[in-house]
């Protein structure tokens, strides 16, 4: 055999080079150190003007899908007045971009609700909690008149969505729900306050009906549409719903996609004529629900899996073809349902920092691939909250009972929804566009006005954790623009100790964990030269804003 020799061109085991070649050892880590190097910064590039076709992103990207059972809960009820800390944290992103967050109310529990006369609000029965669902959904709510009054106490000009119980195959219950909402929304209160019904949804999750008891056992999308027809007619003439009216219906809405003609999808409701039907002439958007994962049977991912770039990419990519099917019909795709892990979350993952990066990057990512609204899911009690805006007994990580109330508070994710606002501006047409970045674990987008940029954002979504004893990695970003650079930018940063914190965070140096939901501390922003570029670290969100 013949003697080893110390070239780099060697094909010989690395391992066995290295224990006999001290300078081939001396070589690889030379190698090495300067990959890690080149990892650590890397070069943007920003096209000044905005490419044709690059999407409108609103200040309504981040909307919310309320579970109906304790909808009041959330908004107040004619008795007692409006949940104010809940306004509030509706009005800071108002404030933000000028637009009031779309809010869903249905879900699950939207399955499970009747109509009852001589029923004011609402009443509820629960299933037992569990240590991995402590706060659960309402397995029967009946509700009556003032359940639909209490949208008066949403901010002014916020558009709803409101479900129908499909589910129970009671059309009645449908039909008077929906006459109750048409009365809702046409009382004076309500249009005083300028809240305004844009669609009805009619079910949650039909294609998961032979698997709950709703539907028997090979329940299919052709039976789906012919019921949906039928119920429709009903709701619609209760609701007011026409050909001329502003309010219209949601489409869809179901668990997963077949992405077939054959199966649960657009494509599937499309080929079996719904557009066709008269009802169906008046479905405007299509929903569609999804979470990164599950933790129904306690099985949480981790925080780092949830916050991967690619990760997101690939969650989301699986609905292209959905998205194009929806659009060639001229109609609106919306996530009307998502949020990290289904179930309500996972904890110590779906309620802590990490989330905010992956709820940032997420919606963006969606509007970048067409969708127009992302509808975050919550609950009384979620993990996944933005928001939790009651006083909580028991921790809505275990169940157990609390020493002293939690009170209404803010959680993670709610920076990200303020991010987006602030980044997609109140000018109304702001266009967005995704940036290539060489890096696997840092996001970035543009965000374009009159044509020209106006802001970016960047994303560091390499996870940051408490237990971590390995010093902060930070990646420097130099930009590179096509035409005449700006001079000047101002940096404004999302400031968080650790990946795994469940509070603390800051925006720009200010804060909304407050009682009141409202920010409070001074803003901070750096103004630097934009060919010096910014460093960005582990666990860290950047908003340029250009001058």
């Amino acid at each position: 055999m013949p003697a080893l020799t110390c070239q780099r061109t060697s094909f010989r085991p690395v391992l066995t080079a290295m224990a006999k070649c001290p300078s081939f050892v001396h070589q690889i880590l030379l190698v090495f150190s300067f990959t890690a190097a080149l990892s650590r910064a890397v070069t943007v590039n920003i096209p000044f003007s905005a490419p044709d076709g690059a999407p409108i992103v609103s200040g309504s990207l981040f909307s919310l899908s309320l579970e109906q059972d304790r909808w009041l809960d959330w908004v107040g009820t004619t008795s007692t007045g409006r949940n104010d800390f809940f306004f509030n944290t509706l009005d800071n992103l108002i404030q933000i971009s000028g637009e009031a967050p779309q809010i869903r109310i249905g879900a699950d529990s939207e399955d499970h609700t009747d109509f009852g006369v001589g029923v004011k609000d609402a009443e509820l029965i629960f299933p037992a909690i569990t240590e991995t669902v402590p706060f659960p959904e309402a397995s029967n709510i009946t509700v009556g008149d003032a359940y639909y009054e209490a949208v008066q106490f949403l901010p002014p000009d916020t558009h709803v969505i409101w479900g129908v119980n499909f589910g129970t195959k009671n059309i009645t219950a449908a039909f008077l729900e929906a006459q109750a909402i048409q009365q809702a929304f046409s009382s004076d209160a309500v249009q005083d306050a300028g809240i305004i019904l844009d669609f009805v949804e009619i079910g949650n999750e039909a294609d998961l009906y032979s698997g709950n008891g709703h539907r028997p056992s090979g329940f299919n999308v052709s039976e789906y549409v012919d019921e949906w027809a039928t119920f429709a007619t009903n709701v619609s003439a209760a609701a007011g719903i026409t050909p001329d009216s502003h309010a219209q219906f949601w489409g869809g809405g179901f668990a997963e996609s077949s992405h077939s003609t054959t199966g649960f999808s657009p494509q599937g409701m499309f080929s079996k004529g719904i557009l066709d039907s008269k009802p169906g002439k008046l479905i405007k958007t299509i929903s569609q629900h999804h979470y990164s994962g599950s933790f129904c049977s306690g099985n949480g991912g981790l925080l780092q899996d949830l916050m991967t770039k690619s990760t997101i990419r690939s969650n989301l990519s699986m609905f292209t073809p959905d998205i194009a099917t929806v659009r060639d019909q001229g109609l609106d795709y919306v996530l009307g349902e998502t949020n990290s892990y289904s179930c309500h979350g996972a904890p110590g993952v779906s309620n802590v920092a990490g989330a905010a990066l992956w709820a940032l990057d997420y919606a963006l990512f969606a509007r970048k691939i067409g969708v127009t609204r992302v509808h975050f899911h919550e609950g009384i009690g979620y993990k996944y909250n933005l928001i939790q805006p009651i006083a909580l007994t028991r921790s809505p990580l275990d169940g157990s009972t609390l020493p002293d109330p939690l009170p209404p508070h803010v959680q993670p994710p709610y920076y990200a929804a303020v991010i987006a606002a602030e980044a997609a501006g109140n000018g109304g047409n702001t266009q967005l566009v995704e940036l290539t970045i060489k890096n696997s674990r840092i996001s970035g987008y543009g965000f374009f006005e009159g044509g020209s940029i106006a802001r970016a954002v960047f994303i560091n979504s390499e996870a940051f954790l408490i237990d971590l004893t390995a010093e902060r990695t930070s990646v420097h970003v130099d930009l590179d623009f096509d035409d005449d650079a700006p001079s000047t930018m101002k940096v404004k940063r999302l400031v968080i100790g650790h990946a795994d914190d469940a509070s603390g965070l800051t925006w720009g140096g200010v804060t909304y964990e407050t009682e009141d939901g409202r920010p409070s501390g001074e803003e901070s922003v750096e103004t630097v030269d934009v060919g010096d570029g910014f460093d960005i670290q582990a666990t860290e969100v950047v908003l340029l804003s250009f001058s």
